[in-house]
């Protein structure tokens, strides 16, 4: 989680990433951003899913998948706006919007991890 937070503020650090950058320049940051995203997802799937019952293990692999597109199908929309209302300007202001999310989404993780499930009483 740590690591994903450090990249989103990687990446949106765009006075970084010139015009002339070389492809290696770009490749580390998105290794980089790519690695936090994976140590955060995998967990973060692995935890959804075992936490259903197994009679309801489907239902929540169609809720993953369903809010996985919810967020990609709602980022392009975003980044298009983006474009439309801030011209040159959007890839930057997108790129800040996403670091700000990801930031938010770490937080909320990190309360989460407060938090005790309730304890079944039988």
């Amino acid at each position: 989680m740590i690591l994903c937070t450090f990249a989103a503020v990687m990446n949106n650090n765009a006075e970084h990433i010139t015009a002339d950058a070389s492809h290696l320049d770009i490749a580390w940051r998105l290794a980089l951003c790519g690695t936090g995203f994976g140590f955060f997802q995998s967990p973060n799937n692995h935890m959804l899913l075992s936490s259903a019952p197994n009679h309801r293990a489907g239902s929540a692999g169609g809720m993953l998948a369903t809010a996985r597109l919810v967020g990609q199908s709602t980022g392009a929309a975003l980044v298009a706006l983006f474009f439309h209302l801030f011209g040159d300007g959007a890839p930057h202001d997108a790129m800040l919007l996403a670091g700000a999310l990801t930031i938010c989404g770490a937080l909320s993780s990190v309360i989460r991890l407060g938090l005790r499930p309730p304890v079944n009483e039988r």
